[in-house]
């Protein structure tokens, strides 16, 4: 009997370790490359934005790395309705302006804007055209502004943040979800952000290492960050 049970162990130990397979790593695999912006836009489902909502009419988000903080919110003669930052978009002298929809985001560690791609020249006001910024609207991207001090996203999450404050708050768009309002398309890749205008043919990619500016349906790329990798 002993015998018996001893066999149909050995049996079940030969049938289990033959039928278990292993992978190695294959140290000649190249992940392919990340997709141009427009292109992952377009490609990856659009995730359920009331999850993300941050006021009246805004849809908000950080990335995973708290670098990254966006806005998909509205703009009035330049004015932008932010949820985390004072502003003066809902002062009464900017209601004979167009609502433009927007997406406007801030980053905690950033590089500087290109000569090419310095937007302003800050109007003679002292002050200084700069990085970490980003605003997209229906027909251009323009990375960077007219700015003195620091922007709430630095102050909360920069070098000497205090990781409190309204963006901490904010509820998180994983890697690879993309988000949509107004027209206007954001996703979380390849250690940044996309957003863009998909049927306008505009969008811009930022990230610590540094952004794009697309246009021209993709065929115009500019800034410091001309592939992405």
């Amino acid at each position: 009997m002993r015998r018996t049970v001893l066999g149909i162990l050995a049996a079940l130990i030969l049938v289990a370790s033959t039928s278990c397979s292993f992978s190695t790593k294959d140290p000649n695999y190249v992940p392919p490359p990340p997709l141009p912006p427009l292109e992952q836009l377009k490609q990856v489902p659009v995730t359920e934005q009331t999850a993300l909502a941050a006021g009246d009419n805004v849809t908000a988000f950080v990335t995973a790395d708290r670098n990254i903080v966006c806005a998909m919110t509205s703009s009035k003669g330049g004015h932008i309705n932010l949820p985390y930052e004072l502003n003066a978009y809902s002062d009464s002298a900017n209601n004979k302006f167009a609502v433009v929809p927007v997406v406007h985001c801030e980053l905690a560690a950033y590089s500087k804007p290109q000569g090419e791609d310095i937007a302003d020249d800050c109007a003679g006001t002292g002050l200084g055209y700069l990085g970490g910024t980003v605003l997209l609207s229906p027909d251009k991207a323009v990375y960077g502004s007219c700015r003195s001090g620091v922007t709430q996203m630095e102050s909360e999450f920069g070098p000497k943040g205090s990781r409190n404050g309204p963006i901490s708050k904010l509820r998180e768009l994983a890697d690879g979800q993309n988000i949509e309002r107004n027209g206007l398309r954001c996703s979380a890749y390849n250690n940044g952000v996309a957003c863009g205008n998909i049927s306008g043919g505009v969008a811009f990619f930022v990230s610590r290492e540094g952004y794009q500016l697309i246009s021209d349906g993709g065929k115009a790329v500019r800034g410091n960050l001309k592939e992405l990798s």
